[in-house]
């Protein structure tokens, strides 16, 4: 059974709680504006997967100490930082159901508000000497670029094959995940060898996590985001990579003609849906991800059993059965 957000919070309650101040200071500016803007974000902060994955990884392998309250507030303000740049990017004017920052104060503010966010993060880093944490969550910010260039470059083309889409979600959503992890562990042991392996756990989970957005693109009509929306942005997501390798060439030029010329027409969107649902792509999709999900599963398994421990196994069934 997939547990809620506060059963898996439990082992980190206090820790939790402790990092809402300091997350909230680490954002704070003198500039009015800015001020303005950082509470609004603050108070409609999403369900803050990626601080637990850190707390709970620090406590896997040590005690969480001060430097794990760094590496939640970094890992969360360069998270925050890429979605505010990535409304601007979308043209997107809601974000968790509330007005994105670029809707409400246009997108020059919001740019800068990006930028901004990006340098505390440094610089909560630097002024803290947490320069391994500051190298494992740099690298993943990199990677989440590269990934979100290389899928902009493939959907001109619609040419994706399965390595491309997987080096595409590796960087653009498992990076950040991965880090998280890796800097959690970071924080409460110095076995290099550790922290990699929690580092490869994160990736895994990551992986997981961008298959099951893709297939709620397919989904039923109560998922957390309308259908056909990736299909409207020319993502080539597993279900419909799958899809359009085991189908004939006068089909999969047909479904490929719609994604670049119709990708507006309900209609059409539908058809595309259709063809994938037919074609056995959920179902290829749903096995891969559960493949991902029993590799992070086996990573957990080499540590001592304990309530982070128990978290961390309820958290990625979570991410994997959530419903939106």
């Amino acid at each position: 059974m997939v547990q809620s957000l506060d059963t898996i919070k439990k082992p980190i309650v206090a820790e939790l709680n402790a990092f809402q101040g300091k997350f909230k200071t680490a954002m704070s500016s003198p500039v009015p504006l800015l001020e303005k803007i950082t509470y609004y974000i603050v108070k409609r902060k999403g369900k803050q997967v990626r601080p637990m994955f850190v707390f709970l990884c620090a406590k896997l392998c040590g005690e969480v100490n001060e430097s794990s309250y760094h590496a939640a507030s970094l890992v969360e303000i360069l998270h925050t930082a890429t979605l505010v740049h990535d409304d601007v990017v979308d043209d997107a004017n809601k974000r968790r159901g509330f007005f994105s920052i670029n809707a409400l104060w246009k997108n020059k503010i919001a740019v800068l508000c990006g930028d901004y966010l990006l340098s505390k993060g440094l610089l909560l880093a630097i002024d803290n000497n947490e320069f391994e944490l500051l190298r494992i969550v740099s690298n993943a910010v990199k990677a989440m670029s590269e990934g979100e260039l290389l899928q902009i470059e493939k959907a001109r083309r619609l040419d994706i094959k399965e390595d491309i889409y997987y080096e595409i979600i590796k960087g653009k959503t498992a990076s950040l995940i991965s880090a998280a992890c890796a800097a959690g562990a970071a924080t409460t042991t110095d076995d290099k060898a550790t922290v990699e392996k929690i580092k490869q756990f994160g990736e895994y989970i990551g992986i997981s996590f961008q298959i099951k957005d893709d297939l709620f693109d397919f989904g039923d009509d109560d998922v957390g985001k309308p259908l056909g929306i990736d299909i409207k942005e020319k993502k080539m997501t597993l279900p419909l990579i799958y899809a359009l390798e085991n189908s004939s060439w006068t089909q999969k030029r047909k479904i490929i003609n719609i994604i670049k010329n119709h990708n507006t027409d309900k209609k059409k969107v539908q058809e595309v849906i259709s063809f994938v649902r037919a074609s056995g792509g959920i179902e290829y999709a749903t096995e891969a991800m559960y493949e991902y999900r029993n590799r992070a599963f086996e990573i957990l398994n080499t540590f001592p059993d304990s309530p982070s421990k128990t978290s961390l196994e309820e958290l990625v069934m979570y991410v994997t059965e959530r419903k939106k």
